[in-house]
């Protein structure tokens, strides 16, 4: 890792906007980065900067194959919307039959272990492969999307991929994100009408009540120390 790399991205991002953000990282890094999208509303909203810059920022997703309809068709109406094209990782076809042959088609409710090997078949090992060659990813993280993330910063480095991360979301509250949402008319995901705060795969994602932490209907079956998926170091 290049510390000086890092910090004066950091000063020059210091007072820019995330729009400004992905200006200056298509400019200078193009071809070299790419934008790892969930459908969420963080990452619509970087999906509508990224349009809106008018650089060539490569979007990809990860299609774990056990995600909601509703994801499904907000990816096919984030394309047509913007004119993009999204590429889908998907896990290698043998480790999930290993997987599933070995452990279950629902493992992940039986222990900790076995929902991070889910994780890592289905996540960790297609994102490898979608970063692979790039000097830096962007990501749609907020420090206040759960008490893992609150030391997040706009730059880091992911050593567990071997490149450079950027959340330009980083300081945004779940208002703000919202608001820019409705004043851009940008699609999201209409699970979120139905107390959905935060998506993953069905069969690990759950509505929540009004007042409860927006990760708290993901692996709800586990301690909230350990509900990351093991995409992002905590």
């Amino acid at each position: 890792m290049n510390n000086k790399i890092i910090n004066d991205l950091n000063n020059t991002f210091n007072d820019k906007t995330p729009l400004e953000v992905i200006k200056y990282l298509s400019d200078v890094y193009n071809g070299k980065l790419a934008f790892a999208s969930s459908f969420g509303v963080e990452d619509q909203v970087i999906t509508e900067m990224i349009a809106a810059s008018g650089g060539k920022i490569k979007i990809f997703s990860l299609d774990t194959g056990r995600l909601f309809q509703e994801t499904y068709d907000l990816i096919q109406i984030t394309r047509a919307k913007y004119n993009l094209n999204i590429d889908l990782f998907f896990p290698d076809p043998k480790d999930v039959e290993n997987m599933v042959n070995s452990k279950g088609i629902n493992l992940f409710y039986e222990s900790i272990e076995n929902r991070k090997l889910c994780c890592h078949v289905r996540k960790v090992k297609p994102l490898k492969r979608a970063l692979k060659g790039l000097d830096m990813w962007i990501t749609g993280l907020r420090r206040d999307q759960s008490d893992l993330r609150q030391n997040l910063k706009t730059v880091e480095w992911d050593e567990k991929n071997g490149l450079i991360k950027v959340s330009p979301l980083f300081s945004w509250t779940e208002k703000k994100v919202w608001d820019y949402i409705k004043e851009k008319h940008v699609p999201y995901n209409k699970l979120h009408d139905k107390s959905f705060p935060s998506i993953g795969c069905l069969p690990c994602t759950r509505a929540v009540t009004a007042g409860d932490d927006v990760r708290s209907g993901r692996w709800w079956w586990e301690n909230p120390l350990f509900t990351e998926c093991g995409m992002h170091k905590s």
